[in-house]
């Protein structure tokens, strides 16, 4: 890491330090707004790269994170027959309301407010991974078992 942190980045630095984590947030000069474009950036396969998506329960109204391999495409009718209700992608209002932090830069905690979280089991299969930091250009890597203990997030097959 150079230098200092954005404040978006700062923050999930912050949080991270807080749960006693060592994982270390780094800004990139190349966006990585996308799976392919973080994986380019760091150096790993696509999969390798932790995405995160917020959708929103049509019905509840209620924030749903998914983490998922950077290669894999939610099967929204899964994820409905797991929460019983039907799903929607959520927009850019929506997204930053209930996680605090903008499209492309969502990282996998620090919200706004508690998500029910749902990892894709894909990623349990690499020894590290890479999740977005905050921004569109900051990551950090953990590994499968940090994530699924950071977010207590359920995993299942999510394509």
């Amino acid at each position: 890491m150079h230098g200092t942190l954005s404040s978006s980045a700062q923050k999930v630095q912050d949080i991270l330090r807080t749960a006693g984590l060592n994982h270390e947030v780094r800004e990139l000069p190349a966006t990585t707004r996308s799976a392919m474009e973080a994986a380019a950036a760091i150096g790993c396969q696509v999969a390798q790269i932790a995405k995160s998506l917020v959708f929103k329960s049509k019905t509840s109204g209620k924030a749903i994170l998914i983490i998922a391999s950077g290669k894999n495409r939610v099967d929204e009718m899964k994820l409905t027959g797991y929460l019983g209700e039907p799903i929607e992608r959520g927009d850019a209002d929506f997204v930053r309301q209930k996680t605090g932090f903008a499209i492309g830069g969502v990282p996998p905690i620090g919200h706004s407010e508690k998500l029910e979280t749902f990892i894709d089991e894909d990623l349990l299969q690499y020894g590290e991974i890479w999740a977005a930091a905050g921004t569109p250009n900051a990551v950090f890597r953990l590994t499968p078992a940090d994530l699924t203990k950071m977010t207590c997030g359920k995993v299942i097959p999510v394509h």
